[in-house]
């Protein structure tokens, strides 16, 4: 019953695309990123789903590792992949800035980000930072988390020497005294917290969503194509709910951190809001602001369009619904 409502549903979805999607070469390849930040993409590669999912079609699968929201995005922009793991904040910078960006997925909801210090650091409080050098990943979660940290203690980006690396390079950073402060990341934010590197600031009402994203004429040539990811990662989000030591095992496996880093990130993520949609650019609403007085944006650019036109939910909505019809 359930496979059945799922292919009446979708084949409605592709016949609306149909103009568009019979001119379209067949697919020899997909190409997708995987994160350590998101684990439906572990679990999903791990369990050869997708080759197995594409082995009728002869569609041969391929795999990039994204170390951020700005990686993943520069993979799909460049073509170098068909869909990318972001920060909804980045996914909707990336369309704002004129990149023809869909998100199509919610693979997760999340406080992204928590400003760290080491051990042993004076510093107790943002203020305290004032004048010191806080690492983050620009044009990630992190990073903008950071901007609204600063703007919730009235302070500015001017107040604080920014230093722009890589996720685990942050982490590296602090821990060897290169940096004062992190704008961290899991895992590598659990794996520093386990390590001794304690939170000076966290805020519970910045949570955002994480999108699986792809590009408009992607989606509008390969309904199907994007269909079976959509399906892959509606199932690996329902097991890891359903098994979530074995997740956490898994995981582990793929990232090589230790289990009990794994546990804590997964403890941090709420896996219950897998279809974008209102509530998901409600959340992105308060940044963008601060984004364009950080020139991440452009003054003069349409965030109202952008934000309007950001998501696709309707392959995930057949996907979600057929995958809640009883057997």
């Amino acid at each position: 019953m359930k496979s059945t409502t799922l292919r009446l549903g979708l084949a409605a979805l592709f016949a609306a695309w149909l103009p568009t999607a019979v001119h379209a070469a067949p697919l020899e390849e997909v190409r997708l990123d995987y994160a350590f930040y998101s684990p439906e993409s572990l679990v999903i590669k791990h369990n050869g789903w997708l080759e197995k999912d594409f082995a009728s079609t002869g569609t041969e699968v391929r795999w990039v590792l994204s170390r951020g929201s700005n990686n993943s995005l520069e993979f799909l922009n460049s073509g170098a992949s068909n869909f990318a793991l972001t920060s909804s904040i980045s996914a909707f910078v990336s369309r704002t800035n004129g990149q023809p960006v869909k998100a199509i997925y919610n693979y997760l909801w999340s406080v992204p980000s928590a400003i760290l210090v080491q051990a042993d650091s004076p510093y107790q409080t943002l203020h305290d930072l004032r004048g010191k050098q806080i690492a983050a990943t620009k044009g990630t979660d992190p990073y903008f988390f950071l901007l609204r940290a600063l703007a919730a203690e009235n302070l500015k980006p001017a107040d604080v020497k920014i230093v722009h690396l890589q996720h685990p390079e942050g982490r590296t950073a602090l821990e060897q005294g290169r940096v004062d402060g992190w704008a961290g990341l899991d895992p590598h934010m659990a794996g520093a917290q386990l390590a001794g590197a304690r939170f000076i600031y966290e805020n519970a009402e910045f949570g955002l969503g994480a999108f699986l994203n792809t590009q408009e004429r992607f989606l509008a040539e390969q309904p199907e194509a994007v269909a079976t990811v959509v399906k892959a990662y509606e199932r690996a989000r329902r097991w890891i709910i359903a098994n979530p030591e074995e997740a956490a095992q898994l995981v582990s496996g793929e990232t090589q951190l230790p289990v009990e880093v794994i546990r804590l990130q997964l403890s941090r993520y709420d896996f219950s809001k897998p279809l974008p949609g209102q509530l998901h650019l409600d959340a992105i609403k308060p940044v963008i602001p601060l984004l364009v007085a950080d020139g991440v944006l452009r003054r003069n650019a349409d965030t109202e369009a952008a934000l309007a036109s950001l998501i696709d939910a309707r392959i995930a909505k057949d996907v979600i619904e057929a995958s809640d019809e009883p057997r």
